[in-house]
This record gives structure tokens, sequence and C-alpha cells, in this order.
């Protein structure tokens, strides 16, 4: 009864011992230790329709935990140049979970784009842009990109509106930062553009997604909820069972559900760790932009 420790994870170890000198297909995070003899629990993917992440608990640290080791475990898997992170955090600066974010940060050798309330719109536009070109070749060559949405009840530009449809050909509708991210989660995966978002309560996630974007996130990890909460996101009630260090890992599309025990906080001496594995991969002075 007790958080998972990241260092006990063979396959992270060593993919950050050894890391990737070209793309790993497909890339996987890892989410924590099982409850059954196996390898630790993950999250594969691939360029194909659903290939995001949903993560729905009201614990922001341990949301926030579960985000930064799949920032580093995507890390390690790709060569400088081959991956793109937009990561939205509104946290205050001054808190420990920023604080944490920012050493996370640090110690990834790739492109990092730091949001906040501020500069969404812009972001957001950038991205809409960028899957329009990639919709527009048949074969691209762009890099992996993933959106880690840290708390996205914070983003109040991210939540439905009734003031406008999202199927009009308006042009205003459509660079909407939430219909720009109802088109990332439905289109994005296939063309190399994957959502990682974490939503603190069924509620939420059903305001600012709704139904039809909930079911392109084919991986799901849920906390402890209500049993009608969990039977609403993964079609059953296991979640309301869940204990303080325990998670549900649902994959839709393979058709299983796992218990695991998720990542407790990783300190210092792990990421300075990281840092240094992943240095070879640090890009020249000015790509790596915060």
């Amino acid at each position: 009864n007790a958080p998972a420790d990241i260092g006990e994870n063979i396959p992270l170890r060593t993919t950050l011992e050894s890391p990737a000198a070209k793309p790993a297909v497909p890339a996987r995070i890892w989410l924590g230790a099982p409850n059954s003899i196996k390898g630790p629990t993950d999250a594969v993917f691939q360029r194909q329709s659903g290939s995001n992440l949903l993560i729905v608990g009201q614990s922001e640290e341990r949301t926030l935990t579960l985000l930064s080791v799949a920032l580093v475990s995507l890390s390690a898997q790709y060569p400088a140049g081959s991956v793109r992170f937009i990561m939205l955090d509104s946290t205050p600066p001054g808190l420990p979970q920023y604080e944490f974010l920012q050493r996370i940060l640090r110690s990834v050798p790739h492109e990092v784009t730091q949001v906040n309330n501020s500069s969404l719109d812009e972001t957001m536009h950038g991205l809409a842009e960028a899957l329009k070109r990639r919709a527009d070749e048949e074969k691209t060559k762009s890099p992996e990109t993933f959106i880690l949405i840290q708390g996205l009840q914070n983003f109040k530009k991210l939540r439905q509106e009734d003031e406008f449809n999202f199927s009009s050909s308006d042009a205003g509708a459509a660079a909407h930062p939430a219909a720009v991210l109802l088109n990332l989660i439905s289109e994005g995966p296939g063309h190399g553009m994957h959502v990682i978002a974490a939503c603190d309560t069924y509620n939420n996630v059903t305001r600012f997604l709704g139904r039809k974007a909930v079911s392109e996130f084919e991986m799901r990890v849920l906390f402890q909820m209500s049993a009608s909460d969990s039977a609403s996101l993964i079609d059953n009630p296991d979640a309301a069972t869940l204990g303080l260090h325990r998670a549900l890992f649902y994959n839709d599309r393979e058709g299983y559900l796992e218990t695991f025990r998720p990542y407790a906080q990783p300190g210092n001496e792990w990421i300075e760790e990281v840092a240094r594995n992943l240095a070879s991969l640090r890009p020249t002075a000015g790509q790596k932009k915060n």
C-alpha cells in the first residue's frame, strides 16, 4: 500500500542509459508498477486515430508526476530534432509543483514549449497550422509532437462554449482554442500529434471535451472516483474501490483493464541522473524553446 518507485523501473532505466539513436516505433510511457507479475504498466503511442491518453484524478501531485515521467520516458526514445513537446501548465511560480516541473523540464534535451493561459491562444493557433500542414502532406517527416496538459480544468479557453459551433465554417470558430483542441484530439494522432491530458473530475472532462472527444482517448488512467463516474469513463465501476496508491489503466483498443501503483514523485537525485543520461541528445544552442 505505497506508491511505486520510479528507480525500480528497469525498462525505463535501460532506455535512459542508452538513449535512442532513431525514433522509437511505437513510443511508450511508463505509468507505474503492476499488481500482477509482469512488466511495468505502460501506454503505447502510434500514428493512428485514438492514440491519446486521458488521466482523471483530483491529486495534482499524482497527475503531474505521471505527466513528468511521461515526458522523461518519451525524451529518451527520440534523437535530437525528432520530437517536440508542448506543456500546458498554469501552476503559479513558487509552489512545489511548479518547481518540480521546472526541474523536469530542464532535464529534457528536446524542444519544449511551456504554455500558460496568457500564451494559450498563440500556441493553439500554431498547433492548428501545424496539423493543417501535416494533413496536406501525404507523408510527413515532421517531428512527433506530444501536447501534455496538466489541469485541463484550469484552461477556461479550452472549454466548449455555446456561442460558437465547431462544425461552422467560420474561421473564428475554427481558430478558437477549444475547437483546435478537439481537432487535435480527433485528427492529430494519425499525423503524429498526440494529446496527453490530465483533468480533475469526470464532470469537468465532459464540460471541456464532451463524450465524442473522450472516445478519441483510447487510453485512460483513472484514480479513485465514484462508481458512476468510473462506469461513464471505462464502462466499469472499479475506480470506486481504488486505494490511495492505486490507479486503473484502461486500453480501449486492446480491450483490457489493469490495476497498477502509480510512481511517487521522484527526487532531485533521479532528475539529475536523467539529465546526465539524456545530455547526449541535447540539441545545439537555440534549438530548445522554453
